[in-house]
This record gives C-alpha cells, sequence and structure tokens, in this order.
C-alpha cells in the first residue's frame, strides 16, 4: 500500500486559538470588554511574542507537511515530484540486498574514508527539496547536510532495490531525481524484472545521467568515478 498526498493542499485557512481565560473574563465583566480588548491590542502591538492569540501556518505542500510529521515506525516517508509517498518497509530479502552490498563495498570505504548506510539516511534533493529514502547511501563523511538528511550534490552513490510497490519511482522518478540533485552514481537493483538486473548511471549532463551500463544480475558491472569499483552482482541472487 501506497498512499500518496498532493502538493497541493488547498488549505487557506490558519488556525486561530483564543485565550479562554480572556473570554470568560469579558463574559463576566461586560462593563469592561471593551477597554480590556483595547489594552490588550496594545499589548499585543508593543509584545509580538504575545500569546493571547496564536497562529498557527497550516502546511501548503507535501514537503512542509513531512516537516511537520511524527516518526511513522515501520514506514517509509519520501517527497517525490510534490507528492508525499508513505510505503511499508522492505521484505527482509529486500534489506539483505542492501546489506550485501554495504558488506562488498567495506574494502573501497576502508580505503576511502566513505561512510556507507543501508536503509539511509536521507537524502534531500536541493532545488525542489524533495525527500529520498534510498536502500543504500554511499558518502564521505564530510558531506554537506539539510538538518538530518543529506544533501544531494554531496553524496557518491544512493542505490535503490525494486520492489513491486516502487517499480515506477525506482525506475523512472529517482533516476530524474537523483540527477537533478547531482548524486554522481545511480545503483538499480532490480530484482523482480522480467530479467533480473543490475544497472548504474552515471556522467551527469544537463541534469541528466549520460552513461547506463546494465548487466544481467550475476555479471560483474563496473561502477565508474568517482568510485572505480568492481562489483560481483552475483551477491544480489538469492
Amino acid at each position: 500500500m501506497v498512499a500518496m498526498v498532493e502538493e497541493e493542499l488547498h488549505m487557506d485557512a490558519v488556525e486561530v486559538e483564543e485565550d479562554h481565560a480572556d473570554a470568560v473574563e469579558e463574559e463576566q465583566q461586560p462593563g469592561s470588554a471593551e477597554e480590556e480588548r483595547h489594552t490588550d491590542e496594545a499589548e499585543q502591538e508593543d509584545n509580538p511574542k504575545s500569546t493571547a492569540v496564536r497562529r498557527r501556518r497550516t502546511p501548503r505542500t507535501a514537503r512542509e507537511l513531512f516537516d511537520v510529521l511524527p516518526p511513522l515506525p515501520g514506514f517509509r516517508v519520501e517527497v517525490i515530484e510534490g507528492k508525499l509517498i508513505v510505503s511499508p518497509m522492505g521484505s527482509p530479502e529486500h534489506t539483505w540486498l542492501a546489506a550485501d552490498l554495504h558488506d562488498a563495498l567495506l574494502p573501497l570505504r576502508r580505503q576511502r574514508g566513505w561512510r556507507g548506510a543501508p536503509g539511509g539516511p536521507g537524502i534531500c534533493i536541493e532545488e525542489p527539496r524533495d525527500l529520498l529514502s534510498p536502500d543504500y547511501v554511499l558518502t564521505s563523511p564530510d558531506c554537506p547536510r539539510w538538518g538530518n538528511e543529506l544533501l544531494s550534490s554531496g553524496v557518491i552513490m544512493a542505490a535503490e532495490v525494486v520492489s513491486p510497490s516502487s517499480v515506477r519511482d525506482d525506475r523512472e522518478e529517482k533516476v530524474r531525481l537523483y540527477a537533478q540533485g547531482m548524486v554522481q552514481v545511480y545503483l538499480l537493483i532490480d530484482q523482480i524484472a522480467k530479467c533480473p538486473s543490475v544497472t548504474v548511471y552515471s556522467a551527469i549532463e544537463d541534469d541528466v545521467y549520460r552513461t547506463i551500463d546494465s548487466v544481467p544480475m550475476g555479471k560483474e558491472l563496473f561502477l565508474p568515478d568517482p568510485i572505480n569499483f568492481e562489483l560481483h552482482t552475483s551477491i544480489f541472487m538469492q
């Protein structure tokens, strides 16, 4: 199940909370209500932080809605091209594939001093501020951040394992977004395709990956610059 919320939420109303005690007091002293109202208005002008009237802005975009959401354990939450997408976490097999990639890159990570993580952290695509939660991310320790999210232009590689609920996102939309965000290499592990394969996208030009290399799952795949690593995709065969 995947839930989506469109970017334009059409929520123009602003919530206003009134101080209940003031309202009760005015009812009890009708003769002084007008005088007190003017006094309160003057105090609010002098003190913009007054809590007599508190206004809270309703989220107007999918990204703003994500920013105020509480944690949703057991779900992956992403903002993709103006939609808030909530999907269940992958199966154990799905997670193990990302962990196998992490293990395969251990010699490279140690040599370069890079960091890798199955299941995150999230990547903020800098221009639209979309949020993607890759199945695996490879980066340097000093990658710039937006809060707890990695800024996309500092990410070395993002990898996605295709699942039935993420076919279009992983094969199409994330290809565009990772390129737009200048993620240097995008690795697509597609075990549910008619012919299971592993594809690497690289060489960004005009916000598009210009080099695409794909091999049947089980064959060796070269991960290009700046990684320069021969990946044995047989590790993904379960």
